[in-house]
């Protein structure tokens, strides 16, 4: 995280910017310039040897603000000292306005002399706080000063000084390591000597324990100026000091966010992002800290998220979902991490997560009674491993109650305090962001899951006409979902519809837009439509659901354009119709391994607004026991080669039909590169069967009433032969009425055929290319009555139109014995 100019200078220690760009000069009690530095000579002009030993009106710009200076002394004397804004002339004649503080100082004779600061206001108040609101600050500032003579001996010093725990009389003739002995006093001295011998000014943090705060270790920032004399020499060291603690430990949590920014949240995870939490609390805020989440908003089942119960008296159910300890083991924790807990009604977590308010105890209270007494092992383990200091924050988003957030100290001794309270919440609401970003995408995830499952096929079903197995890899591997699809649709007559389409896009409004047409191709598949027509309907239904969406300015079009491959295959001929609208042909693998891609019309891509150019289809016979390949163009197409090149690994892949169909998927998606990144893959198998010819039976008759009778005597002696004597009496009567219908309104000449596969089909086929149309006949009708009659008696009933006229097929259920 990067801090704004703002930010970094509001850390910086209060009035230390101004105290290190000052410059700095010592006045005694009558108004004479007695020390000056290099700094100030920087800012005025005036060189030591210009002002050491004269009035110090002689920086005022005018001899009548000179004769107000008494009357101001004395002011100054009354309140200690003074801060504002003052005019003072520059050596080359201009009138600067500079920020200006006075501080008083006392010798060890009790006598007094003035430390005077000038800092440029235009050099400092640059977008971080205007004149009157820095005088404001600086004049509360606790700033120590104490003045060093060329030996390093203390001489002079103000009030608030002994801030660092050395009292006056402590320092006055004394140097810095017998005042204060150890390692401080010594870097201290050192950078004094450094300042001393330069001429310039340095600074430098150290540590000290006030008397005010004798168990705290203070932060403090000293500012070392050389004083100068008339002749340029060496006096002394003036060292101006401020306490940084709280800006040294605002710096250190502004650290922690930082991190925060950055290590939480990484993934979409959320028992990681929890555990990501509990790793930045430990060791930088806790020596040990939990991270409970609701068990309804992790994705260990398909439970709805719900809300905690928080008026409940029943144990809330958590999971703990991140753990960190500086203790190897993690000795303090009852429960390992991904297990069930229950959070009693009566304890500060459940108060939290009822009230949403942050429990803070500096004090862990752990003698007997109290709550955690409640549950026995979690009060062994607070004693055993020194817990004394606890915060419990937790964890909310969009109003709702994710679960909650424990930290503690154990082995640093110094309890949690309001500011560390004040950083957990912003860790934890930092957290709880990424973690109900998790949790949306872990259900939008399951959803995108759900609804791809739904859309493609469970299991592929191809009757006694092919044997199916597919692939499906999706482009967008996060969302698990994508636009390409398959499927294996049972039609009449024992054949069966292959169909493999590319939605243009990935993710979930490519599956949606996947889901319509699929649908689509089906309910067009049940009209018996042949390819090249079902393909010409599904263009006009893309069309128009991409003319609606573009009705809606806000939405975004649901389908943008697709291509598909729909083939029949007829296992009683072995022949198969084939079209295909922007799509890339099947391939035709031979027992031998030999592959071939069919020459089909390309067609256009659908819903591209070409619909007066036809799609055309091809029929081809398949060789026995072959198989057909149907894919999306993901599998074949790469930004490094032509599709060509991509379709001939895909032969290659494929030459190998002894294999098994789900063994051959698998290799053909492992060993054929591809773009999986950029694409959505789809991959159909399927090997075809021949019916066989015993299970057929077909015959011509002639357009004649007796051709009823003769029709109904052929069906039962093939029936009887077949085994199928119960079916013999619903047939006979199935068959009079196609029969009669296709003598009375159709045109002949007239086909009977029987096929027995998995169900009973019975076929009637005419010349005449009108359909059926079932009819409600009234009481008083004579006629009207046989489909009726024959939707009752089967388990379902159709028309296709074929080459020359028209079928009607009836199927019915075979008997259970068989």
């Amino acid at each position: 995280m990067m801090m704004s100019t703002d930010q970094a200078a509001l850390l910086e220690p209060l009035g230390l910017r101004e105290i290190s760009d000052a410059a700095i000069a010592m006045i005694d009690e009558q108004g004479t310039v007695v020390a000056w530095t290099q700094a100030a000579q920087h800012v005025v002009g005036y060189c030591a040897e210009d002002v050491v030993g004269r009035s110090a009106t002689l920086l005022l710009p005018s001899s009548e603000e000179a004769l107000g200076v008494s009357a101001f002394a004395e002011q100054c004397r009354a309140q200690g000292g003074w801060s504002g804004t003052a005019a003072v002339r520059h050596r080359d004649g201009r009138t600067l306005n500079l920020s200006l503080r006075l501080s008083l100082l006392w010798g060890q004779d009790a006598t007094h002399r003035w430390l005077v600061s000038l800092t440029d206001i235009g050099t400092l108040s640059s977008g971080m706080m205007n004149g009157s609101v820095r005088e404001s600050l600086l004049a509360r500032a606790p700033v120590g000063i104490a003045i060093h003579d060329s030996q390093l001996r203390c001489t002079w010093v103000n009030d608030t000084m002994e801030h660092d725990g050395i009292s006056r009389d402590r320092r006055f003739g004394r140097r810095l390591k017998d005042s204060l002995p150890g390692f401080e006093a010594e870097a201290l001295e050192a950078v004094m000597r450094q300042v001393l011998a330069s001429g310039t000014s340095a600074v430098h943090e150290y540590r000290a324990w006030p008397p005010e705060d004798p168990r705290q270790e203070h932060a403090f920032s000293a500012s070392f100026f050389c004083l100068q004399g008339a002749d340029g020499q060496a006096l002394g060291v003036c060292s101006i000091s401020v306490d940084v603690t709280s800006n040294q430990r605002a710096r250190e949590r502004l650290a922690i966010l930082s991190q925060a920014s950055t290590c939480i949240g990484s993934t979409l995870d959320i028992m990681q992002t929890a555990q990501e939490l509990a790793n930045l609390a430990v060791p930088l805020l806790a020596d040990y800290a939990v991270v409970d989440l609701a068990k309804s908003i992790l994705p260990f089942g398909e439970e709805p998220v719900a809300r905690i119960d928080t008026m409940s008296d029943r144990p809330s159910v958590f999971r703990r979902a991140g753990l960190a300890s500086i203790h190897p083991g993690i000795p303090e924790s009852t429960f390992a991490r991904g297990e069930t807990i229950s959070v009693l009604p009566n304890s500060p977590l459940a108060s939290a997560l009822r009230t949403g308010r942050s429990h803070l105890e500096p004090v862990l209270d752990t003698t007997p009674g109290t709550w955690i007494d409640h549950d026995p092992a979690r009060a062994q383990k607070i004693r055993e491993n020194g817990v004394h200091s606890l915060m419990i924050v937790p964890i909310r988003a969009r109003r709702s109650v994710l679960g909650v957030a424990l930290f503690a100290r154990t082995e640093d001794p110094t309890p949690f305090r309001e500011d560390d309270l004040l950083l957990a919440e912003e860790l934890v609401t930092r957290a709880a962001l990424s973690l109900d970003n998790a949790r949306q995408y872990a259900r939008e995830h399951t959803t995108a899951l759900a609804l791809q499952c739904n859309l493609l096929p469970h299991r592929l079903r191809g009757g006694v006409a092919v044997e199916a197995a597919g692939r499906y890899l999706p482009a967008d591997t996060d969302a698990g979902v994508g636009g390409d699809w398959f499927d294996v649709i049972p039609l009449s007559g024992a054949r069966v519809a292959l169909v493999v389409g590319d939605v243009v896009g990935h993710g979930i409004n490519a599956a949606v837009a996947m889901g319509r047409l699929r649908a689509a191709v089906r309910t067009l598949a049940d009209l018996d439509l042949p390819p090249d027509e079902l393909l010409a309907h599904l263009d006009d239904s893309v069309r128009r659901l991409t003319g609606e969406d573009d009705d809606a300015a806000d939405q975004i079009p649901a389908i943008m354009g697709a291509t598909c491959v729909y083939a029949v295959y007829d296992p009683a001929t072995r022949q198969c119709t084939m079209a295909r609208a922007g799509h890339p042909p099947p391939a035709i693998i031979d027992a031998q391994g030999q592959v071939t891609f069919p020459d089909l019309p390309a067609g256009a891509p659908l819903g591209l607004g070409l619909g007066l150019v036809p799609f055309d289809a091809v029929e081809v016979e398949l060789p026995e026991g072959c198989l057909l390949a149907f894919y999306t163009d993901g599998l074949v197409e790469s930004r490094d080669d032509d599709i060509d090149v991509g379709m001939h690994r895909l032969g290659t892949a494929l030459a190998q039909p002894e294999q098994s169909l789900e063994d051959l998927c698998s290799s053909v998606v492992e060993t054929v590169p591809t773009q999986a990144a950029s694409d959505d893959i789809a991959l159909l198998l399927v090997r075809i069967h021949t019916l066989n010819a015993a299970h057929i039976a077909s015959w011509d008759l002639p357009t004649e009433p007796a051709a009823v009778s003769t029709a109904r005597h052929l069906a039962a002696h093939q029936l009887s032969e077949w085994g199928l004597e119960q079916l013999v009496p619903t047939t006979e009567l199935i068959i009079s009425e196609l029969v009669t219908n296709a003598i009375h309104h159709g045109a002949g000449p007239i086909r009977l055929r029987l096929i027995q596969h998995q169900v009973l089909t019975c076929e009637v086929f005419d010349s005449k290319k009108c359909y059926p149309r079932l009819r409600h006949a009234r009481i008083v009708d004579e006629n009207g009555r046989g489909l009726f009659l024959i939707a009752h008696l089967s388990s379902r009933w159709g028309a296709r139109l074929e080459s020359g006229g028209k079928l009607v097929w009836v199927d019915q259920d075979l008997p259970s014995t068989l």
